[in-house]
């Protein structure tokens, strides 16, 4: 810098501006903090979200590499929750099976345990024997489980966003559904309640008119979310165009679900190969016509509606055929007891621990060795898929012909709609990030199973 320092006097006049010297700051100084800016404008940052993150939906480690707030590039790190629940089923009897494949997509459980009772009873070649009761229990626990699952999604993506009032009215809602599974199932989650052959026991007495009067109270907690969401503005701006994917992207990676239909695409398991009897089932497949972020929402709130209207139908369909057994009759494969859960949940019927502890030492031999060894199924294979709410649930199970799997394995929808994460995200902001991964409603559960 010019280190001569101009001198101003004050005189009666002042001084004229143009007297004042010209000086030009330069030098190595601000040239080196000029560079140093422009270097780091440029520079990609590193950032991982979890895998210890409430916004994963479970402990996925999601690697972003930013450049300011724009991603520029997006990886998924899975294997963190990993149980070994496909292996550990290869030594376990096949009804054994339902306890660990239950445990897999913790939030919709029951459609992990439908995939692979319906695979098994391919294996034994029993499909068309099971008691449509026990088909229509199973589709009964399928839909509550479908709007569960569906206000576990939109609750917790509005909480990600800081609206936890969406995320206590889920719950809400969520929870009444967890009450019919208590009644029916003994347990609010991981039941293992379908077997291969049917499911483990009846409906307790009254349990009809028990879902009929949750289900109003269930319907205006959907609503009352919806109200909150579907018109919002902040819920809009945060969702519109986010996380979009085109439909020929999707069909490319194998995504399935509400993902899917929200682009257009009614593909739905439940219509194109009907399973259990929906096929005499009236209900609709919602569809919109663009997959993003916010349409995404909106297929989810139209599906818990046609849930509700397939749960009424089903409800008249059990009334109809009460007393109907709920297991094949076939006695290698059905357990001899009757499960009657009592006061203190637990037990078996009377009658049979009667039978077999002190009247017919056949029937407690024969109950020993169902339940320790299990049934063996004849050596193949057998592939089934059902519409899980995240999208279709496929299961492959080999048996050699003995009493356990010889390989379990499954296609979890989670799994395969993750692998849309990077190019949702590539390019966008990183707020949008969270909301994007909230859309495609992962459970690691299932993912790593």
């Amino acid at each position: 810098m010019n280190n001569e320092k101009p001198v101003f006097y004050a005189t009666p006049g002042g001084f004229d501006i143009d007297d004042i010297p010209e000086v030009l700051a330069s030098g190595g100084d601000w040239e080196d903090v000029l560079s140093e800016i422009e270097r780091l404008s440029h520079e990609r940052i590193v950032v991982n979200l979890g895998p210890i993150h409430p916004s994963t939906h479970g402990v996925l480690r999601v690697i972003l590499e930013i450049d300011g707030e724009t991603v520029r590039e997006s990886r998924l790190n899975t294997g963190y929750l990993h149980t070994g629940i496909e292996k550990n089923m290869e030594f376990r009897t096949w009804t054994q099976g339902v306890t660990f494949c239950t445990r897999m997509d913790y939030v919709a459980p029951l459609f992990n345990e439908a995939v692979y009772v319906q695979t098994v009873e391919k294996l034994l070649g029993i499909t068309d024997e099971v008691p449509q009761r026990a088909n229509w229990i199973r589709i009964l626990l399928m839909e509550l489980n479908r709007i569960g699952s569906h206000l576990v999604a939109i609750g917790s993506g509005g909480n990600e966003l800081g609206a936890t009032t969406m995320m206590t009215i889920a719950f809400r809602g969520r929870e009444n559904a967890l009450r019919i599974f208590e009644r029916v199932t003994g347990l609010r989650m991981n039941h293992a309640f379908m077997r291969p052959g049917g499911v483990a026991q009846d409906l307790p007495s009254g349990t009809t008119d028990y879902i009929r009067e949750l289900l109003p109270n269930l319907r205006n907690d959907i609503g009352e979310l919806q109200d909150l969401t579907q018109e919002n503005p902040i819920f809009k701006l945060r969702h519109i165009d986010v996380g979009y994917m085109s439909l020929s992207a999707m069909m490319a990676l194998g995504m399935t679900g509400p993902c899917l239909r929200a682009a257009g695409l009614p593909l739905d398991i439940r219509k194109t190969q009907p399973y259990f009897g929906y096929d005499q089932l009236e209900f609709d497949v919602p569809v919109r016509d663009k997959s993003d972020a916010y349409n995404r929402v909106q297929v989810r709130f139209e599906e818990c509606y046609q849930s509700l209207r397939i749960i009424n139908q089903v409800l008249d369909k059990l009334d109809e055929c009460e007393g109907d057994p709920v297991m094949v009759q076939d006695p290698a494969i059905k357990w001899p007891a009757q499960m009657s859960i009592g006061a203190d949940g637990q037990g078996n019927s009377p009658a049979h621990i009667r039978e077999i502890m002190g009247e017919s030492m056949e029937s407690l031999i024969h109950h020993f060795k169902l339940v320790t060894e299990g049934f063996k199924v004849p050596a193949g294979q057998a592939y089934g898929m059902v519409e899980h709410a995240k999208g279709v649930i496929g299961a492959h199970v080999v048996s050699d012909g003995g009493t356990r799997p010889y390989r379990a394995h499954f296609r979890d929808p989670s799994f395969s709609n993750l692998q849309s994460f990077a190019m949702m995200t590539e390019g966008g902001q990183l707020a949008d990030v969270v909301v994007s991964l909230a859309s495609i409603d992962p459970v690691l559960g299932g993912v790593d199973r």
